[in-house]
């Protein structure tokens, strides 16, 4: 089935399909990705994660840990198709590089363990996608597993991810029995033998062909419930046709209408080449994605002249890309682009604008590499739909625009999430400092999600990012790339403060008079907590609202604007411990001007005091991180696990017993498993893992997704962010 990429192609966009590989830890996301490159022939060994020979996770960090940290771009050709893969980290620390990656993808690959169907950071990663409108295929993978069950795995699909799964095969064999899979849509047997390297295809075997008919059944049922096109020829026939089920299918999968399920064992080879068909067959190229939307950005005396345009994926349109990684080391900048339009030469100039480059800019491209993880290829150009990496842009960050100088863009970048986590990082030798400072910069640049400020308390060096995980990588990542020996404080976590009851008619008036024009504003302010906030939203940006009621003029629009600029800088340092401040609404309801001394600068002075007055006379409460933990322990254990998390100040909401060995806890002792579902403040899992190892003899495990922030404990302090710098480690 192995083919190379063809050349001739009318359109060559056709052939392009730009996906990722999405699922929880564990899944055998990484495994697939090797499955994918083995059988399409770009490389000749099958890697393997517990063996650290894996393509995508080269990095040492990876290798060691056993888990994909760091999305890793790589690309294969299979049935004249191109087919640029990236692969996704599956811990939760790190779901800022998932949604990177999801923003310039155009189809996804959703992998799911055939024994605990959906898990949390498997929910996680699909609203991600959702949120980016990126089509999905799911592979349930694992049916080799003792406790494997098809049927399961995609009935929690429906119940907890709410599309509507469209299953086109049948595992024949179960467990260590899991031989191969029936086609639904053409019914005919897929076989992979012990020891070959390709597949069998055959007739349905007779033991099992009723059973394959009814599945069939009911997959054109469903089809023909979402699909008009399907609808009318099964009410013309009472049945579909294979071309009419695959083409409803891939018309489903693109609009996310339904989502085509198939299964197989990666680890074992089986059900690989039937998904790199499917890829081909139902997830879109860039001509079938919406074209690209961006704000045209010319600068024209000095200011940006901005409005809306839609880039299509056509190499003869004006070069626009999206930077989504980059990777700074030691001997240069790789820079990672997706083109979404035009075409690119090494060697040309390019604009470069959006995600704080300020004014545009003009850089040139150096080389421009086809990605293989670790290793690249030299090309000569590259054009819309390809993901490339570049050498020769010197300050771009991810969510950058690059584009050609005589038609800049800015596309939308990808979102970042706020910092949870974070602790106190200091060279041990002072002759390091400066060394410290740049290796610091050089993870920022890499990982937006990464924050390093100083504490204006301490002076401290702070390293903030999304869990205790992402910044161990961190830091082991300065210590081997960079060769520092550095000291790191006690983690901590991000606090926020809100309002439980606001005040009314809080008057501040602003006047300074020292010489020449004077400064002189009044504002009247209520504040009040938002109805449907009680510190939910993470940041300041969602979780503050402004109005004014203001009538006759009394203070003009742009200071009505003012005023509601200094209100956010007030935002930044709440009356309790100096945290940020969410979940509440200002309304200014009054005020007052002057005919020479008010000014917008006068204003928005006023709007900062007065919030900062007004919030310190309000009612008050500390806010804390809180996370959803999901933990898998043997049922002899459970008490203790209950115990500790109540000692945690958890809060269960959830406890699911499994049957026997099949969910890989006590095989050979017979003893079941249970899935217990729980709230827990972010500030009591550190040092959790080991915890839960020692209680369940290192059989135990958890996975935390953050849900928000709840209400801290009336005897919890405020203290500052990172009051308490002594060293930990």
């Amino acid at each position: 089935m192995r083919t190379e990429l063809h050349r001739d192609l009318v359109n060559p966009l056709t052939a392009v399909r730009n996906l990722g590989i999405l699922a929880h830890v564990d899944a055998g996301k990484t495994t697939v990705t090797e499955r994918i490159l083995y059988v399409t022939g770009t490389t000749h060994k099958r890697g393997e994660v517990h063996d650290g020979t894996t393509v995508t996770d080269f990095d040492s960090q990876e290798r060691d840990r056993g888990i994909t940290i760091f999305a890793a771009a790589v690309s294969c050709a299979w049935d004249g198709h191109r087919i640029n893969l990236i692969d996704t980290p599956g811990h939760v620390d790190f779901s800022d590089e998932v949604a990177r990656s999801l923003r310039v993808l155009d189809g996804a690959i959703a992998v799911f363990d055939a024994v605990a169907g959906v898990e949390p950071q498997s929910e996680s990663v699909w609203r991600q996608a959702d949120r980016y409108g990126v089509p999905r295929i799911a592979f349930v993978n694992k049916l080799d597993r003792a406790g494997a069950d098809l049927d399961a795995a995609v009935a929690s699909i429906r119940e907890r991810l709410h599309p509507a799964p469209l299953v086109v095969q049948m595992p024949i064999g179960v467990e260590d029995g899991f031989i191969g899979v029936v086609d639904l849509p053409r019914m005919r047997a897929l076989v992979w033998a012990d020891g070959r390297d390709s597949v069998e295809e055959g007739p349905v075997p007779d033991d099992l062909l009723d059973e394959a008919r009814r599945r069939r059944r009911v997959l054109e049922e469903a089809v023909a419930e979402l699909h008009p096109g399907a609808l009318e020829e099964f009410c013309a026939e009472s049945a579909l046709s294979a071309r009419t089920l695959e083409g409803a299918l891939r018309d489903l999968t693109r609009t996310g209408d339904g989502v085509v399920v198939l299964c197989g064992s990666a680890y074992r080879d089986r059900g690989i080449e039937p998904l790199l068909d499917a890829v081909v067959a139902y997830l879109p190229s860039p001509l079938d994605v919406p074209a690209v939307r961006g704000v045209r950005a010319e600068e024209r005396d000095g200011d940006l002249d901005s409005g809306e345009e839609k880039r299509v994926a056509d190499p003869a349109a004006p070069f626009a890309a999206l930077v989504f990684k980059v990777n700074a080391t030691a001997t240069g900048r790789l820079t990672y682009l997706r083109v979404y339009s035009g075409t690119i030469r090494k060697g040309e100039a390019v604009a470069v604008c959006g995600a704080g480059a300020g004014a545009l800019r003009t850089e040139r491209i150096g080389r421009i590499l086809r990605v293989q993880a670790d290793r690249h290829a030299q090309l000569d150009r590259a054009v819309a739909g390809d993901i490339v990496a570049v050498v020769g842009l010197k300050a771009v960050r991810a969510g950058a625009t690059v584009c050609a100088p005589g038609a800049p863009l800015v596309l939308e970048p990808p979102t970042t999430a706020e910092p949870v986590v974070s602790v106190a990082v200091e060279a041990r030798a002072r002759t390091d400092t400066d060394r410290l400072v740049s290796a610091l910069t050089r993870l920022v640049e890499e990982d937006p999600s990464l924050v390093v400020r100083t504490d204006p308390e301490t002076g401290q060096t702070v390293l903030s990012g999304m869990g205790e995980l992402h910044l161990e990588v961190a830091v082991e990542k300065i210590r081997r790339a960079h060769g520092l020996d550095v000291r790191v404080g006690r983690p901590k976590v991000a606090y926020r403060e809100t309002v439980v009851r606001g005040v009314t008619g809080h008057v501040h008036r602003h006047v300074k008079q020292d010489g020449g024009a004077g400064q002189f504003a009044h504002v009247v302010l209520d504040v009040e907590p938002l109805p449907t906030a009680s510190g939910t939203a993470g940041d300041s940006a969602t979780g503050f609202e402004f109005r004014s009621v203001v009538v006759g003029g009394r203070v003009p629009q742009e200071y009505v604007r003012a005023v509601e600029a200094g209100c956010r800088d007030a935002l930044s340092e709440g009356p309790l411990g100096g945290h940020p401040v969410t979940g509440l609404r200002v309304v200014l309801t009054d005020g007052a001007t002057h005919p020479k001394d008010s000014s917008e600068m006068a204003f928005r002075t006023a709007g900062r005091f007065a919030l900062r007055e007004a919030l310190r006379a309000s009612a008050m409460v500390l806010l804390e991180p809180v996370v959803e933990v999901t933990v898998t322990a043997p049922e002899d254990s459970v008490g203790g696990v209950l115990g500790d998390l109540a000692a945690r100040r958890g809060r269960v909401s959830d406890s699911t017993t499994r049957g026997g060995a099949g969910a890989g806890m006590g095989a050979g002792t017979g003893a079941g498993t249970v899935v217990i579902t729980a709230t827990v403040p972010l500030a009591e899992l550190f040092g959790y893992a080991t915890r839960l190892r020692s209680r369940t003899q290192g059989r135990g495990t958890f996975t935390a997704l953050p849900t928000g922030y709840a209400p801290a404990p009336a005897a919890a302090s405020a203290p500052s962010p990172m009051s308490d710098g002594t060293p930990a480690r």
